[in-house]
């Protein structure tokens, strides 16, 4: 009767003992996050890196020279990044209190319209509640949070060099460790490729939406259409939610700089860029298996955020993607894959295990 209560209470415990873990594994990253949010701006940016390092290599340039070329170009937008951001973000921060107060007064005349037609919207409790100038403040947070990371420029690149140099020798080191080098390295493989191949697509993506977005823009004549274009970059790591966010503080300046038309059109161009390259082109280059379900999505947003601020925001998305891909490596962790993919990709994945049973009963 003990023996069969004391296995009772191990799954419990297990449990406890991990949630302990959990606990402490997110407060060690939160306390630590002045150093870590660095090296994973280094990981990401040496896993894009990667790839016209490795075509470079293909193409017969040395590793150093490569290296150099790769790094180089890296400092190269690196400069140009800081500056667009040093240089416009300065002139909106200065411009923000007014941006602000512009749109309460807008906000104000229309609370009052709305009393003299006879709907009573309760302004003061509205304003109180709800700070349009938020969205403001919010887009400013994640592109001052972008600066401070650029900052560190000089431990980033030395960083991003260490990883590219290791690159090229890791899978030796790891075939010489490994008991079972064969599977384990085909497991690994599988990851890396996937975690190059959904960050690389993503670039793309986001680099093609801004491009847009900065066009767009600067035909309507909104402000800054080069700091929006980078926020829209930035965000559309973050599936679903990120557009939104991108387009509610540029939809805003828009209203109060050029007029409910503008604001319009401003709006349109989002929705229409988000549908053809979100919903579109995106989910067809990216194939099944690269997707989540837009509550991970809003999960990891919220999470990561909590844990490593702004750039935690911005990162959200590609670190939980990268777990999800890890545990898609493996068949024992693959259900967990598939709970935290999208509809879709469930739906692919029940058509696959059909058509893997009418093979074997065939």
């Amino acid at each position: 009767m003990r023996a069969s209560i004391e296995t009772n209470r191990m799954p419990l415990t297990r449990l406890l003992l991990a949630g302990a873990c959990f606990v402490i594994v997110v407060a060690g990253m939160r306390a630590a996050s002045d150093i870590i949010v660095p090296l994973m701006l280094s990981a990401f940016i040496a896993t894009i890196s990667a790839q016209p390092l490795f075509w470079l290599k293909r193409k017969g340039v040395p590793t150093p020279l490569a290296i150099f070329i790769v790094i180089a170009a890296i400092i190269f937008i690196g400069l140009g990044v800081g500056t667009l951001v040093g240089t416009s973000l300065d002139k909106f921060v200065r411009d923000l209190p007014l941006y602000q107060n512009n749109l309460r007064e807008l906000l104000g005349g229309s609370l009052e319209w709305f009393s003299v037609i006879g709907i009573d919207i309760g302004s003061r409790g509205l304003m109180e509640a709800f700070d349009p100038g938020d969205a403001m403040k919010l887009a400013s947070g994640l592109l001052t949070g972008l600066s401070s990371a650029l900052t560190n420029g000089f431990l980033i690149s030395f960083t991003v060099i260490f990883i590219l140099l290791e690159a090229s020798t890791f899978p030796v080191k790891l075939y010489a460790a490994l008991a079972e080098p064969e599977r384990s390295i085909h497991y690994f493989e599988k990851f890396i490729n996937n975690v190059q191949r959904y960050i690389a697509i993503k670039t793309l993506m986001s680099l093609l939406t801004a491009c847009i977005i900065v066009v767009w823009l600067f035909i309507i004549g909104v402000d800054y259409p080069l700091l929006w274009g980078l926020l829209a970059f930035l965000l559309n790591y973050v599936p679903n939610i990120g557009s939104i966010i991108a387009a509610v503080p540029t939809v805003l300046l828009a209203l109060l700089q050029l007029g409910p038309g503008s604001a319009l059109l401003t709006g349109l161009g989002y929705l229409v860029v988000n549908m053809v390259i979100g919903n579109m082109i995106e989910p067809k280059v990216m194939g099944k298996g690269l997707g989540l379900s837009t509550l991970v999505v809003f999960l990891s947003l919220v999470f990561w955020g909590w844990v490593f601020g702004s750039m935690g925001m911005l990162l959200s998305v590609p670190l939980t993607m990268t777990i999800k891909i890890a545990l898609d490596s493996g068949e024992s962790t693959r259900w967990i894959s598939v709970l935290l993919g999208s509809e879709a990709e469930a739906i692919a994945s029940q058509n696959d295990r059909q058509d893997e049973e009418k093979d074997k009963e065939s």
